[in-house]
């Protein structure tokens, strides 16, 4: 009996372990995007920013190096979970490093959509953690729409990126039709369990197509339909909540 009661503990605690790990990771992440911030795009002293020019050099390469190292125990501990976790996540945080040192250097205004990404990933790395299967995928769908309308709405009609920004989201389009076929077929179990009602990931998959097809016709139209979908995420995230009390 004891031993039941302890395995059934540590079960019940592992999503709430799952979720902290993903808070911390993203509060680092995002203090270290603020150090960036301060030092280097608001720097003051030309000699304060050529030298934080260097570390994000030697970033990119330690960033390099934690992916490399973390991808190959990933694949050497893929049948030991307790290995393949960790591993993992120092592949994650390589290429996480690695990234955001690299485009931060390339161009500056890559910095503010790191700061909105980070915890935009912790908050769904959280609800992969505690909520059912159909809610986090249909939230990671809505939050994925919510980040490109941004993207659309501050470059979409830039003269450099605006080109860019457009065949990303064209892709995205063909992305969000291609998972709610994949999970009209069955080929998404691993994601969405057989039981899973699939039906909110429909609902994501369609306002995400009709979101940012509006958003490709007028930048303006996207302003107001990152709120519409801010509704809606808000909305799905109440509805779980209480449906999971």
């Amino acid at each position: 009996m004891p031993k039941n009661s302890n395995s059934k503990s540590v079960k019940r605690d592992e999503p709430m372990t799952g979720a902290m790990k993903f808070f911390l990771a993203g509060c680092v992440a995002e203090l270290y995007l603020l150090i960036v911030r301060r030092f280097y795009a608001n720097g003051t002293a030309v000699q304060q920013i050529a030298w934080f020019d260097h570390y994000l050099f030697y970033l990119m390469g330690a960033g390099a190096v934690l992916l490399v190292i973390g991808a190959v125990c990933a694949v050497l501990w893929k049948a030991d979970k307790k290995k393949f976790v960790p591993a993992l996540s120092l592949a994650a945080a390589g290429a996480f490093l690695g990234m955001s040192a690299l485009l931060i250097r390339w161009n500056m205004s890559t910095l503010t959509l790191f700061t909105v990404v980070v915890p935009v990933v912790m908050l769904l790395g959280i609800l992969w953690s505690l909520y059912d299967r159909e809610c986090a995928l249909a939230l990671t769908i809505l939050g994925s729409t919510l980040v490109l309308l941004w993207i659309c709405r501050r470059a979409g009609a830039s003269q450099y990126y605006g080109i860019y920004v457009k065949a990303v989201s064209v892709i995205y389009l063909l992305a969000a039709a291609a998972v709610a076929l994949l999970v009209k077929q069955g080929k998404l179990r691993k994601l969405l369990p057989a039981n899973a009602d699939p039906l909110p990931v429909y609902v994501a998959c369609g306002l995400s197509v009709v979101a940012i097809a509006a958003a490709l016709v007028s930048t303006t139209v996207a302003y107001y339909v990152m709120w519409v979908l801010a509704i809606v995420v808000f909305a799905l995230a109440v509805y779980y909540t209480v449906k999971q009390l």
